[in-house]
C-alpha cells in the first residue's frame, strides 16, 4: 500500500491543536493530532454535499442570494453551495485556519474542483461568528460546517455559534424564510430544541457519509419565519 506523505500542519487557534495535512496517491486527509480517526478526508463527503443542497434548495433561480458558509474544509460544501446558486449569487465562505485556504487553492483544490476559483466565492480568514454580529438580514442561508458540530472537537469558541445565543443572532442575520444548515457528526435532541427556542422551524435529516454507506452524520435544517415588513 502505498504510505501517507505529511504535507503540513496548522496549529488551531486557543490551542485546538495541530491539524495535519497528508496525502496517498490521489486522496488527502486532515487529523488532529491526538486523536484517533480522521477529520476530513477526499472521498468522503457525501454528507457535506447534502448540507449545501438542502440549505441552498430555494436559492437556484434567485437573483443576488447570499450564501455563508462557515468552514472551508476540502472544500466540498462550498463546491456543492456554488452548485445550488444561480450566476449572480455570492457565497462567502469563513475559515481560522488560513493554511487550510492555502491547502485548498493547492493540490487538495483539484478534489473540490478549486471553487476557490469561482468569481461568486469571498474569501473571510477569521472566526465565521465575526459575520454574525449585528448584521440583520444579510444572508438568505448559513451553512455551518464547522467543527464536529454542536459537540465541538477542535476548537471550544465554537460552542458560541451552537448556543441560545448564538442561534438568536444566526437568525437575526438570515432574511425572513432564510435557512440555517447544520452538519453534525451525531443526533443532539437537546440542540435540536435549542433551535425551536430561536423560533426556527426545525426538521433534521440522516445522511451518510457516501452515498448508501459510511457514516451516519446529522443535518439540522432551520428555516426562519417569514416576517411581514414595517408597511404591512
Amino acid at each position: 500500500m502505498i504510505p501517507w506523505k505529511k504535507l503540513g500542519t496548522a496549529q488551531i487557534p486557543h490551542d485546538g491543536g495541530e491539524l495535519q495535512f497528508s496525502r496517498r496517491d490521489d486522496e488527502f486527509s486532515i487529523r488532529l493530532s491526538g486523536v484517533r480517526g480522521e477529520l476530513m478526508n477526499s472521498r468522503v463527503y457525501h454528507s457535506e454535499q447534502v448540507l449545501a443542497e438542502l440549505g441552498c434548495a430555494s436559492l437556484k433561480n434567485k437573483a443576488d442570494a447570499h450564501v455563508l458558509v462557515g468552514g472551508l474544509g476540502m472544500g466540498y460544501t462550498l463546491a456543492a453551495s456554488l452548485h445550488a446558486v444561480s450566476e449572480t449569487a455570492q457565497v462567502t465562505v469563513a475559515e481560522l485556519i488560513p493554511e487550510v485556504i492555502e491547502w485548498n487553492k493547492g493540490p487538495l483544490g483539484d478534489c473540490a474542483k478549486h471553487p476557490l476559483r469561482d468569481p461568486r466565492t469571498k474569501v473571510h480568514l477569521g472566526d465565521v461568528a465575526e459575520l454574525l454580529d449585528n448584521r440583520p438580514n444579510s444572508y438568505d442561508a448559513i451553512l455551518l460546517d464547522v467543527d464536529n458540530g454542536p459537540e465541538g472537537l477542535t476548537h471550544s469558541d465554537n460552542n458560541w455559534l451552537y448556543s441560545q445565543d448564538g442561534l438568536e443572532a444566526i437568525s437575526n442575520t438570515l432574511r425572513p424564510e432564510g435557512m440555517l444548515a447544520i452538519w453534525s457528526a451525531g443526533a443532539d435532541s437537546m440542540f435540536a430544541i435549542r433551535l425551536k427556542k430561536a423560533r426556527f422551524k426545525v426538521s433534521i435529516h440522516t445522511v451518510r457519509a457516501r452515498p448508501g454507506k459510511g457514516s451516519r452524520h446529522t443535518i439540522f435544517l432551520a428555516q426562519k419565519p417569514w416576517q411581514p415588513s414595517a408597511s404591512n
